[in-house]
């Protein structure tokens, strides 16, 4: 662990993936190289040697079009990851730590010219995943772009901000919430043509078995729109987990029509970013949008040894899986046709 730290402080500290421009080609084509994966996301035995690998995805290419490219500050999301894991720690959905970090993320937000509200639900004292938890009111850090009419077409981006309570939860989902951030500052320098709605969402992690105490702040956030913003709503794209791998994960719960997750695929194809395609996933918040006949899908998922633990810190992300997941996400917002 320790070492894997040591080398994802060097090659950030170095500039790796400072220039890395939303669009450009060749850097998806990076493996695993030094991150002890196997392309499918299992622990191997010997780090891989760098080969080019293709896309999983055999749709036709997206063009080039939409606002000018921003670059991608990988460093910058790794900071935001080290400020959730370590300054931050645990961020239980009804905790202080939790109400910490998501008064960083309106921070951040407003700063970026957002207009940030809150909204705030009552969860039930449960079990996450071993650990007691007391009931208590959380909240959703919800960003509109000033000028925002949400009964027009729209898309949104969330990624959960609370953790089990044991995890620091570097990869979940510290991982998810920077490069929201990230993709939240590119696209408030290049608006694109379809406006995007960034939310931090509380209390996603389980306290219960079940959907029904899963995914608590997406829920309250889909419960609470209204006829005409359903019909606005273009789609859902939840980043959870997005930090390990050698392939992107792009996946739906099976209830919704793809559009989100194909266009996800095709721009993935057209950047030479590898990916892994998935369609019975439920366990993040885009599962609250498709339960309620909305159209969604979610970015990450690999498995890791760390995964709901202690030992989920700042070592076990990985630079060059930030750094797809960000040009994917920013590339298919810029891309997007409006109308």
């Amino acid at each position: 662990m320790r070492a894997r730290e040591a080398i994802l402080i060097r090659a950030a500290s170095a500039g790796l993936g400072l220039a890395l421009l939303v669009g450009c080609s060749g850097a998806g084509s990076d493996s695993a190289a030094g991150t002890g994966l196997s392309p499918s996301g299992s622990p191997s035995s010997s780090p891989p040697a760098p080969t080019p690998s293709p896309t999983t995805s055999a749709t036709p290419p997206v063009g080039p079009t939409g606002p000018a490219r921003v670059a991608v500050d990988v460093d910058a999301v790794v900071a935001t990851i080290r400020t959730l894991s370590e300054r931050i720690g645990p961020r239980e959905a009804t905790s202080a730590a939790y109400r910490e970090a998501a008064t960083l993320a309106a921070d951040r937000l407003d700063d970026l010219g957002y207009r940030v509200r809150r909204q705030s639900l009552q969860v039930p004292a449960g079990v996450s995943w071993g650990v007691p938890v007391r009931a208590g009111r959380t909240h959703n850090v919800i960003a509109e772009p000033v000028g925002f009419e949400p009964s027009e077409p729209h898309l949104v981006v969330g990624a959960h901000l609370d953790t089990v309570p044991q995890a620091p939860g570097a990869e979940d989902n510290g991982s998810g919430v920077a490069v929201l951030l990230e993709a939240a500052r590119i696209v408030a320098q290049a608006p694109p043509a379809v406006p995007v709605v960034f939310i931090a969402f509380g209390a996603e992690e389980p306290r219960g078995d079940g959907d029904d105490r899963h995914h608590y702040g997406s829920r309250a956030y889909v419960a609470d729109l209204s006829s005409a913003v359903r019909a606005a709503l273009i789609g859902m794209i939840s980043l959870d987990r997005v930090g390990v791998g050698s392939r992107v994960p792009i996946c739906t719960g099976g209830r919704s029509p793809r559009t989100v997750a194909d266009r996800l695929a095709r721009v993935a194809q057209r950047l030479d970013i590898p990916v892994r395609r998935c369609f019975d996933n439920r366990s993040s918040d885009h599962w609250s949008f498709e339960r309620a006949g909305l159209t969604a899908a979610r970015i990450g998922s690999t498995p890791y040894p760390e995964y709901h633990s202690a030992e989920d810190r700042i070592g076990v992300v990985e630079l060059r899986q930030l750094a797809r997941v960000a040009r994917l996400l920013t590339e298919t917002l810029r891309t997007w046709p409006a109308g």
